[in-house]
Formats: C-alpha cells, sequence, structure tokens
C-alpha cells in the first residue's frame, strides 16, 4: 500500500510539472540560440523542444542579423512538434505579439512610437513600429507633399498612430502629425520673443500671387504683396526671389493664431508724408498709367505715390466712354493735381483740365458771328448736330435753317455725313453749348428789305396770292400779308378778289417788327393819310368845298408837279 502511494504521488507530481512547465502553443516563449547553421537559428526553448527560425527574422528593415549562439531570445510558439520533431517558432510573430501590446498602450495614451519606413505601397509606405508593420500614407509623411522620399528610408524616427485594428491587423501612422506638433512647439516659442515693430531677417521661403512666406528661422509669417512697397505692386516676383533674405518689420501678430505679419515698406520712408509740398493743387505733372478701372485710371505721380483720374475728368467731350478707351496701361500722360485727401491717402486727377476747355478754346478761335464748316453728325427732331473743331458739337435749330420754309421741311434736305456751312451764333462754355445758323449765312432778307424805310412811308407792292382773310404781297422779295380790314378805308371796297395776283399796289408801313420779322402794311391807312394831307393843303371842310373837290385838286396839283 505505501509503494502504490508513492507512485501516484509521483505521477501527480510529474503531471503538474508538465502542466506547469510545457509551454502553450500561441504564446511567446524564451529560448536559447543553440546553432547557426544553413541560414537558420536553431534554438533550445526547454523542455528538450527545439525549432528553427530564418535569420531575416532577426534582422531590422534593410539591416543584417546580429545574432549568434548563447543568445537569449523570444519567440512565438506555433505548434509544439512538427512532422521532423521540431517546434515551430517564428522571431517575426513574437516581435509582432510583443509591438502589439507595447502600441496598444502607447495608442491608449496618445504616445509617440518609433518606427522606419521601409517600403512603397500604393497610397503611402510601410513602417516598421518594431515588429508590427504599419501604413504611412502620402499625405501623412509631410506638413507639405514629398517629392523624393527617398533620404526617409530607413530612417528611425517618431510617429503618431492614427488608428489601430488588431483583429485585422491594420495600423495607421502619421509623420505629419508629429512634425506638426513639433513646429508648433517652435512656433509658439519663437512668436513669444517677437514684438510688433521689431525688424527681423528672414528667408523667401513661399511666393503666391497675394505675396511671399518668410521663414523667421522655424516660423512663417506673411508678407502681403500691398506691404512690400509704397508703390503698386503687380506681382511679388517683381520684388522677391525665393531664398532671398531679406529685412522685414513684424507688423502684427495673432496670439491665438501664431499668425505674423510682415512688412517690408514700414522700413523705408512714407512718400505721402510730402505729397503736399511736391504735388500743389492746381499743378501739372507727368505720370505713367498703372491701373484702369471702370470708373477711372490710376497714374503713378512718383513710386508710392498715385492718383485717381475719375473717369468723369478724362475727357471733355467723350461722355459714358470705357476709361480704357481714352488711356492705356503704361502710358505717360500728362494730369493736373486736383484734391488731395491726406488723411486717406488720396489724390484726385484731372486729364482734361490739361488739354483746355475745347468751348473756350473754340470761342477764341471762332467768334460769333465767324462761319465755320463741319459735318452732319445726328438728326434729331429739333435741329442738326454738326461736327466742329476740338471735337465738338455745334447746333443749328430748326428755326435756323431757313428764313422761309418752316424748319420741319428745310430738315428734309439734310443726311447724316453732309458737309455743310453755317455761321456762329452764340457760344457758352459754361452749358458746353454752340449755337449755329445756317440761314445766316445769306443775311437776313428783313433787315435788306426794311434797311432805309421807317413807319409811315408809303411803299409799292405786288400782290403774290389772294385770300379769303386778305392779301399776299411782296416786297423786296419780303413777303407781308395785308389783312381784309386794311384794303380800303371804304368798308365796300375791303374785298380782296377786287385785285389780282400781279397788281401793284401802294401801301403804307404801319409796323417794322425785326424781332418778330414782320412788316405790317395797310392801304387804309395810306388813303387815310392822303386824305389828311389833301384837306390840309387844299381845304377844310368848313371852307364849303366838297371832299371830291379837294381830293381832286390835290390831284391835279400833283399831276402838274
Amino acid at each position: 500500500m505505501a509503494t502504490q502511494a508513492t507512485m501516484d504521488d509521483f505521477e501527480a507530481l510529474l503531471n503538474e510539472s508538465f502542466e506547469l512547465a510545457t509551454p502553450e502553443e500561441g504564446t511567446v516563449v524564451k529560448g536559447t540560440v543553440i546553432a547557426i547553421e544553413a541560414g537558420q537559428a536553431i534554438i533550445d526553448i526547454g523542455y528538450k523542444m527545439e525549432g528553427r527560425v530564418e535569420l531575416k527574422e532577426f534582422a531590422k528593415p534593410g539591416e543584417e542579423a546580429e545574432i549568434a549562439a548563447g543568445d537569449e531570445v523570444e519567440v512565438y510558439l506555433e505548434r509544439v512538434e512538427n512532422a521532423r520533431g521540431e517546434a515551430v517558432i517564428s522571431r517575426d510573430k513574437a516581435r509582432r505579439e510583443e509591438a502589439w501590446d507595447r502600441l496598444e498602450k502607447a495608442y491608449a495614451k496618445e504616445e509617440r512610437v518609433e518606427g522606419a519606413i521601409f517600403g512603397r505601397v500604393k497610397g503611402g509606405f510601410t513602417v516598421d513600429l518594431g515588429g508590427a508593420v504599419a501604413f504611412l500614407p502620402g499625405s501623412q509623411v509631410d506638413v507639405r507633399p514629398v517629392r523624393d522620399a527617398g533620404p526617409l528610408m530607413g530612417l528611425a524616427q517618431p510617429f503618431q498612430i492614427l488608428k489601430m485594428d488588431r483583429r485585422r491587423g491594420n495600423i495607421v501612422v502619421s509623420r505629419r502629425a508629429v512634425l506638426e506638433e513639433s513646429r508648433a512647439e517652435q512656433r509658439a516659442e519663437i512668436v513669444g520673443k517677437l514684438t510688433e515693430g521689431d525688424t527681423v531677417e528672414g528667408v523667401v521661403k513661399n511666393i503666391t500671387e497675394y505675396g511671399a512666406f518668410v521663414d523667421l528661422g522655424g516660423v512663417d509669417g506673411l508678407l502681403h504683396v500691398t506691404d512690400m512697397a509704397w508703390r503698386r505692386v503687380n506681382h511679388p516676383t517683381e520684388i522677391l526671389q525665393i531664398g532671398e533674405t531679406v529685412n522685414v518689420q513684424v507688423v502684427k501678430i495673432n496670439k491665438d493664431t501664431q499668425r505674423i505679419s510682415l512688412g517690408m515698406k514700414q522700413l523705408q520712408a512714407d512718400p505721402w508724408d510730402e505729397v503736399a509740398g511736391k504735388f500743389p493743387l492746381g499743378s501739372k505733372h507727368t505720370g505713367r498709367v498703372t491701373n484702369i478701372t471702370d470708373y477711372g485710371a490710376f497714374v503713378e505721380l512718383e513710386p508710392g505715390v498715385e492718383g485717381l483720374v475719375h473717369v468723369s475728368e478724362m475727357s471733355w467731350t467723350k461722355k459714358n466712354v470705357h476709361p480704357g478707351k481714352i488711356v492705356s496701361t503704361s502710358q505717360e500722360v500728362e494730369v493736373m493735381v486736383l484734391e488731395i485727401d491726406a488723411a486717406k491717402r488720396r489724390v484726385s486727377l484731372g486729364l482734361k483740365q490739361t488739354q483746355g476747355n475745347p468751348w473756350e478754346n473754340f470761342e477764341a478761335a471762332f467768334p460769333p458771328g465767324t462761319e465755320v464748316e463741319g459735318e452732319v453728325k445726328n438728326i434729331t427732331e429739333f435741329g442738326l448736330f454738326i461736327g466742329l473743331e476740338g471735337d465738338i458739337d455745334g447746333m443749328v435749330h430748326l428755326s435756323d435753317l431757313d428764313w422761309d420754309r418752316r424748319g420741319e421741311e428745310a430738315i428734309e434736305d439734310y443726311n447724316k455725313g453732309d458737309v455743310v456751312r453755317a455761321k456762329v451764333t452764340e457760344i457758352d462754355p459754361e452749358r458746353e453749348r454752340i449755337s449755329l445758323s445756317i440761314k445766316a449765312l445769306d443775311g437776313d432778307p428783313f433787315v435788306d428789305a426794311t434797311d432805309g424805310v421807317k413807319r409811315g412811308q408809303v411803299v409799292t407792292v405786288n400782290v403774290t396770292s389772294i385770300e379769303d382773310g386778305g392779301i399776299e404781297v411782296e416786297y423786296d422779295g419780303m413777303k407781308a400779308f395785308i389783312r381784309r380790314s386794311d384794303l380800303s378805308r371804304d368798308r365796300a371796297e375791303q374785298r380782296p378778289e377786287r385785285f389780282s395776283v400781279g397788281d401793284k399796289v401802294d401801301a403804307r408801313i404801319t409796323q417794322i417788327d425785326k424781332g418778330a420779322r414782320r412788316l405790317g402794311l395797310s392801304i387804309k391807312a395810306r388813303e387815310i393819310a392822303e386824305e389828311k394831307e389833301a384837306v390840309e393843303q387844299y381845304g377844310s371842310s368848313d371852307s364849303g368845298a366838297s371832299l371830291g373837290d379837294i381830293l381832286g385838286a390835290a390831284l391835279k396839283g400833283r399831276d402838274d408837279e
């Protein structure tokens, strides 16, 4: 019985020792390298169990394996025994398991991990994180796109784990996040040492349409194109080149965003300090057109000082015309200073003022009464517009086309493009108006006809038309009208039909209206005047002689003469 108890105890102890000492498949165990042969390491993992591992599994990416007999290593036990009676072990899987444990802890604590880029795959690179392989997207390699990643290959460096899934074996890392964090720390340190107004030295790192980024020794500042020079700069490349060292002034620092605004022109004298003295009001200067807009053109008077020629100050005659049709960019023009606002840094300029008022120039060259010639530019319902010297127009009103015909009838004789002559009658430079007359070229027939005659004088006229209300007559080429009531002192004889076209009739001038160009004539007034004159010369109504006797004597006396 004692012997049986002893055997049972021994068996129990033996089983217990096997359970405690035999490694479990799928775990990491320690072993000793007992030999190196045929590119493999033979490893004793204890309990009379040996296995083989390829030497490359002990090597880091791009390096030779550094292992020798006697070294202790950890391996992953896949199976206790294979067909050859050896344990199936793996150093890679051991390192992977170890690495995943380590990486999961780092990921949970958001700590950086060390690794090395060892391969290129679609969309990025592969990174060895000490046994675990991670994916590094191309966008996460650097803060800026990297054209050549060769210098980064095999280099041990820190990474930030963005995502990991142990079940799927996926790990995504970022090198960019580490760089940005380092840059942020460095930037904060540098920004903390800068103050607005400081003059610092930097290197032009990048140039864009709107400015340039200047490296101040680990932190970039923006030098906007408007702060590069006092003059207008169309593109930063006019002044700067990438890699150039420049002195700049810290204009503004945003502590929250850590953005730095820089300026170059602030280190130069402000040309606006002397604008009022150099460019007094009313003075004329030659400048260069730098920019053209819908509302005018900017003219550079000197580097850093520009003025605006508003579209209304560009031409006396070209109204509602785009400035680009009057001047062109880079053109040299003469301008006059109209207004200066130093506070707003504005200068108002005039282009037309240097050319003289064309209406005043025209008045000096062609005073009223002068004959001019021009082309009919436009025909309207109230007259003709004639193109004149100085690129201005004069107007011939309907009433100034013809002496005898109505304006609506006379204007039918003219067409656009006709070259006509006219006489200047009035010039108003302030209202920019010139009045012309075509009919005045031949003189006023009314003035010619009435020259030398006066009211009360008897003239001989020709009957040209018989109408119900009277007769139309002509005197010295001028038309006049004798009303029915003025045809005779005798009411019975006030009949227009007793006259015939072509008759010559004596009539007394009753009115000369030069303004209305009207001549008043009356046969009745002539008869009454003759009667009065006869009575005064040959008797009176009290002498007993009849009116017929008196008139007969008067007529006989006239015949005797």
